[in-house]
């Protein structure tokens, strides 16, 4: 129960409890202030009532995850710099919704090939999200992926840059959820992903989403234009 007095009775929600596309507020105006490389920033002037306000959104492709978990119950985490934090981080294998045509899930399977030169049998969607609803548009679909061997040959090096090198680390359950909760990995993807995973009564089929899992998040980003197609 909150505190006696409140919230006040006009502030109490007796709804579901569950993110909703029916009730948003429309766009009066739209301005492209930044088109960007992967993303492009947009100034938005927008209705709410008898009043409107402006907001400065990134307008982005959206993106996927993996979390690989191998026989012996570890998780495969990379490092890989990150230059807007100047920090080098631990993550999942990930990457951008940016090939047109792509299927989330086939992207997901190309970025652990790619990232890491793992393939996996077993897949589930494991937990969605939103990086930064204050400001930007990124929708992030994090997979499960079981059942894994490494590629015969290895991981293709096809990255540059930050993606050149990229380390591993395979870690326990246990001990990645200890990371998250000391603040010692901070990637929105592997905090969701791992605590997602650890949340879970139990980590068989039946516990999880299927793979093919609709997206309906990221179908009304498209449908109301908050995708950056690169």
């Amino acid at each position: 129960m909150p505190p006696e007095g409140l919230p006040r009775p006009e502030e109490m929600w007796l709804g579901d409890v569950a993110d909703a596309s029916d009730d948003s507020h429309p766009i009066i105006e739209r301005t492209e202030e930044f088109e960007g490389r992967v993303w492009s920033i947009v100034r938005d002037r927008v209705g709410f009532g008898h009043h409107e306000a402006t907001r400065d959104v990134i307008i982005h492709p959206g993106a996927v995850a993996v979390i690989a978990v191998d026989d012996e119950d570890r998780i495969l985490l990379i490092r890989q710099y990150r230059h807007p934090v100047a920090m080098y981080m631990f993550e999942p294998p990930a990457g951008l919704l940016d090939t047109a045509g792509e299927l989330p899930l086939e992207t997901a399977k190309r970025e652990l090939a790619e990232e890491a030169g793992v393939r996996a049998s077993q897949w589930n969607v494991l937990v969605d999200l939103f990086n930064s609803p204050g400001g930007s548009s990124e929708a992030i679909r994090v997979f499960l992926a079981r059942g894994l061997e490494s590629l015969p040959d290895g991981r293709p090096h096809t990255g540059e840059a930050e993606e050149a090198h990229l380390p591993q680390a395979w870690v326990p359950l246990a001990e990645a959820v200890d990371l998250v909760l000391h603040g010692r990995v901070g990637s929105p993807s592997a905090v969701a992903g791992i605590l997602a995973l650890a949340a879970l009564p139990s980590r068989h089929e039946g516990d999880l989403r299927p793979a093919d899992d609709p997206w309906n998040a990221r179908a009304w980003l498209e449908a109301n234009s908050r995708v950056r197609r690169v």
